[in-house]
């Protein structure tokens, strides 16, 4: 059937047995249909950090990642496939750009209209490489696009032998210092251009990898850094998001946690992204419950998804 909404006359499906209940989310003049299945827990979230095998880290099939999505009861997934230009990782790099929205196609014609299925990229900050990648960006179009800090001042962060006589204090510095210039590089690409990275990716990876190799992490000697960065992304139109990676690593926060949240929150931010970082079909969705339970307490209310590279802050309440 039709109706209008705002003086537009949308179609509007009628909903089957199988459905618990239908929602509308306007999006950029268009709407997404957010189904609620029986027996998925109704969480109005959308996923927008996770890889398939079109990232050189992950084997889990695309629809698999699009079933977990459905059985969560969440209103949308999409997919970032990891995006890697430096020399060391170039190589290993599996993504195919034509490969990968013939199959972003496929899953939205076999799953119709029952969640959003978006296609997005995690770009990896080099900062050596980025005429090349943001004329890579602009000739291709895309959903979402994620920045990201793997590497800082040369060392891979994930990679132990590069921590050798590095302490956890020096290198959270170094890797936030990076995280600094990469989005100061972002609003400068924003002065000059529009935007062109929509979403900050674990604003604070460090940890997990301090945590790992030493055995801790502390950010509390970084507070100033960090209030820095999160001032930078709002000038530069830059949404940080929420990664859950880490509460099923060992730690007990999300990237970034409660208190950089609270700061976000302080300096005006209204909305940001959240993403479980989903390499298996299993991890798709989890905690996003409960990083919704850190902006709610911070009185962030909002989450903010992206479709078509347009932003629409999207209540969860």
């Amino acid at each position: 059937m039709t109706t209008a909404v705002g003086g537009v006359a949308c179609y509007v499906p009628v909903c089957s047995a199988s459905v618990v209940a239908c929602e509308y989310i306007a999006f950029a003049g268009r709407f997404i249909w957010s189904s609620r299945r029986v027996g998925a827990r109704n969480m109005p979230f959308f996923d927008q950090h996770l890889h398939s095998h079109h990232s050189f880290d992950s084997k889990t099939e695309p629809a698999a990642n699009v079933r977990a999505a459905a059985q969560r009861g969440l209103a949308g997934l999409t997919f970032t496939e990891h995006y890697d230009t430096h020399p060391d990782d170039w190589p290993s790099c599996v993504y195919e750009h034509d490969t990968y929205c013939s199959a972003i196609r496929s899953l939205r014609a076999e799953f119709g209209t029952d969640l959003f299925i978006g296609q997005g990229i995690e770009v990896c900050y080099q900062p050596d490489r980025m005429d090349g990648i943001v004329d890579f960006l602009a000739s291709r179009s895309f959903d979402l696009v994620i920045l990201s800090v793997h590497y800082f001042q040369g060392r891979a962060l994930y990679k132990r032998e590069q921590w050798e006589g590095v302490d956890v204090a020096e290198g959270t510095g170094r890797y936030l210092e990076t995280v600094l210039e990469a989005v100061r590089c972002c609003e400068r690409l924003h002065r000059a251009h529009g935007r062109v990275f929509d979403v900050l990716g674990h604003l604070d990876l460090v940890k997990r990898y301090t945590h790992r190799f030493r055995g801790s992490f502390d950010l509390s000697p970084h507070a100033q850094l960090i209030d820095e960065i999160l001032q930078v992304c709002l000038e530069a139109d830059l949404v940080p998001e929420i990664n859950t990676s880490t509460m099923r690593q060992g730690l007990d926060e999300a990237m970034p946690g409660s208190d950089t949240v609270a700061r976000y929150a302080a300096f005006g931010g209204t909305a940001m992204s959240l993403g479980s970082d989903a390499h298996r079909a299993k991890d798709v969705g989890e905690g996003l419950d409960e990083a919704a339970q850190v902006l709610r307490d911070a009185g962030i209310t909002r989450a903010a998804v992206f479709r078509d590279r347009q932003r629409q802050d999207v209540a969860f309440d």
